[in-house]
């Protein structure tokens, strides 16, 4: 156990994350990326006080996910512990996996005249999406092969045997495209199409579509499955750093690797992994880890979101909004309650609006130690850092 905060003991850590900020130029605005337009003061001031650099989240030959590069900012490498995106996730919903267990991702998405129209089904409700996992489960679920509802649109399947090596695309990376090109393939390909083609027609008349329709809002005509695999474990961050403490997300994902991680992660009221998530319960839960146990990883959906539905201005206010009601407010109380500290402020990988899904490439990240006062100098925190990029897990564990 680490010696109380604020008492001679460790200074506090906390790792801030806006996801898939990084984008390339803007021609619309003058050659200009999301993070060089947007109103971020505090994260130029941590880099103008501090220090910043460009990171590597991604390992050479693996799939630039939200997956593998928030494994790399909690200081993990992902090529050691990677298993699959769905294994964390359940783990962010407290499932315990069998050994035979494969979890896969199952997202409710719009499918129309043979195209993805939209990968979360107009970012439908939590609790529309609960009803509708539910009548897929009535029908579907049986011995072995579980549906359990998420968030939004984001869900999960368990299937016990199931294919584990299937190539799968997530349907976020194939917007607008004809789905019938990026069909299951592999193992078990045709079980996998069949469960979704299944889904198709328990959906279609189903009431929760018939209000969307009504509404004028995207049907969640079916389920797509991707991003599976067996459970993972990860070496705890009591015995790797000697911290405790908590993560702040609205997504299974991020939470599940805090478990994993041995830290807290609780659901946070109002926490929807979009714009209108819950700024103000995200701060008050970080700050209350930080002043307890001395760490916090705050992990912010929204700007992936708007690079995935390809909304420049929505991205740029998402990028403004992770810095004035998440960053600005957490470096503030750290001031102010006068105790050692570390802030980091980072992304994860680029999501440009102009391809909708996600790009490897190096992205910005930026840290101070305080108490230092409040700056008014400005660094740069966007993808225009020079430098050889650093790899994220080794800084990570550094700054740790």
């Amino acid at each position: 156990m680490s010696e109380p905060v604020g008492s001679g003991g460790r200074r506090r850590v906390a790792i801030l994350v806006g996801d898939g900020m990084g984008d390339f130029p803007l021609p619309a605005h003058g050659g200009l990326t999301p993070l060089q337009v947007a109103q971020m003061p505090n994260c130029r001031r941590i880099a103008g006080a501090g220090r910043s650099a460009r990171i590597r989240t991604v390992p050479e030959g693996m799939e630039p996910g939200s997956d593998v590069a928030n494994l790399s900012l909690f200081g993990y490498n992902p090529a050691a512990c990677y298993t699959g995106r769905a294994p964390i996730e359940a783990a962010g919903r407290g499932i315990e996996l069998h050994p035979d267990d494969v979890a896969f991702r199952c997202n409710l998405v719009t499918v129309r005249d043979g195209r993805m129209l939209d990968y979360s089904a107009g970012h439908i409700s939590t609790a529309e999406a609960a009803t509708l996992i539910a009548s897929l489960q009535a029908v579907l679920g049986r011995d072995g092969l579980r549906f359990v509802a998420g968030v939004s649109y984001r869900h999960l399947l368990i299937w016990r045997s199931g294919p584990s090596r299937a190539r799968l695309r997530p349907p976020h990376d194939i917007a607008g495209e004809p789905v019938a090109d990026h069909a299951p393939t592999g193992e078990r390909a045709e079980e996998i199409q069949a469960l979704m083609e299944r889904s198709r027609t328990i959906l279609a008349d189903h009431p929760i579509n018939e209000a969307r329709r009504a509404a004028g809002q995207p049907e969640a005509t079916q389920i797509w499955l991707w991003g599976q695999g067996k459970r993972m474990t990860l070496p705890a961050y009591p015995d790797l750093f000697g911290r405790h403490g908590g993560v702040v997300s609205a997504v299974d994902l991020v939470k599940g690797i805090g478990r994993l991680a041995g830290l807290e992660a609780p659901d946070i009221p109002g926490a929807t992994g979009f714009l209108d998530t819950n700024y103000e319960g995200k701060v008050a839960t970080a700050l209350s880890f930080l002043r307890a146990s001395g760490f916090a990883f705050v992990h912010y959906e929204a700007p992936d979101e708007c690079g995935h539905l390809g909304d420049t201005d929505l991205k740029i206010q998402a990028c403004a909004w992770f810095d004035a009601r998440i960053v600005g407010p957490i470096w503030r109380a750290l001031e102010e309650d006068g105790v050692p500290y570390r802030l980091v402020v980072t992304t994860d990988h680029l999501t440009p609006c102009s391809v909708r899904g996600h790009v490897g490439g190096a992205v910005p990240i930026a840290w101070v130690d305080g108490p230092c006062g409040r700056t008014e100098r400005e660094g740069r925190f966007d993808e225009s850092i020079g430098g050889d990029p650093i790899a994220a897990c080794d800084l990570i564990r550094t700054l740790l």
